[in-house]
């Protein structure tokens, strides 16, 4: 999945002539925390809630003195290069611009977050098991190849890590709900588990924390 297939065509950017009282309309219409500014096709950058609040609301945009976040993404970027850049400018939302700098649209979080859930790998019954490993010892292969072996699979997974311990963390999802066999099986193999979720369970949980993110944004 790449940006242009992710634009929002329902949200659209400021202008350099719009007031700071409609700019703070349009994000509380939008329920965002940031809007970029557009100049033709041009981008401008992003103006956050708080530069608008802390300016003079009357007056244009363009005629504000802020340093607007540069940051954005082009149309063939993707996703997890999406994830990273809004991750790295905590924005709300990230400006699209195509090869020659034109701005095309705009994703939100709340876009990028509804279509990794609705992702097969969400959607598809199954369980989580965390390892705990070293970084020297992590081998994706490896793991697939000891959960193929009792006749499930891997739907997908990712890795976090401490910087204290430099430990990391495996987090597998695959497609079978009961996973005591699993487990014991990767631990046979030497793996630590950390954690493991049954799917009822993990995706209550997630669905509870994906609400309440939401109403974060909404606020």
């Amino acid at each position: 999945m790449i940006a242009r297939e992710l634009l929002s065509h329902l949200i659209h950017p400021l202008r350099t002539s719009d007031t700071g009282e409609q700019a703070l309309t349009y994000l509380q219409v939008y329920h965002l925390k940031h809007l970029p500014i557009v100049n033709n096709e041009q981008l401008l950058g992003t103006i956050s809630e708080e530069d608008i609040t802390t300016s003079p609301l009357d007056e244009p945009i363009g005629s504000f003195s802020l340093g607007l976040n540069k940051a954005f993404v082009r149309d063939t970027d993707h996703m997890f290069e999406i994830m990273n850049v809004m991750a790295e400018n905590k924005l709300s939302v990230i400006p699209v611009v195509d090869q020659k700098d034109n701005y095309l649209g705009l994703i939100t979080l709340e876009d990028l977050i509804q279509f990794y859930a609705r992702s097969y790998s969400f959607s598809e019954p199954g369980g989580i098991i965390v390892i705990e490993l070293q970084k020297s010892d992590y081998s994706l292969a490896e793991i697939s190849r000891i959960i193929e072996s009792e006749s499930a699979l891997v739907l997908s997974s990712f890795l976090t890590h401490d910087e204290g311990t430099k430990k990391m963390y495996v987090t597998i999802k695959t497609n079978q709900k009961e996973i005591q066999h699993l487990q014991a099986t990767l631990e046979r193999f030497g793996y630590t588990i950390k954690a493991t979720f049954s799917e009822e369970g993990y995706f209550e949980s997630l669905q509870d924390h994906y609400d309440a993110f939401l109403h974060y944004l909404n606020v």
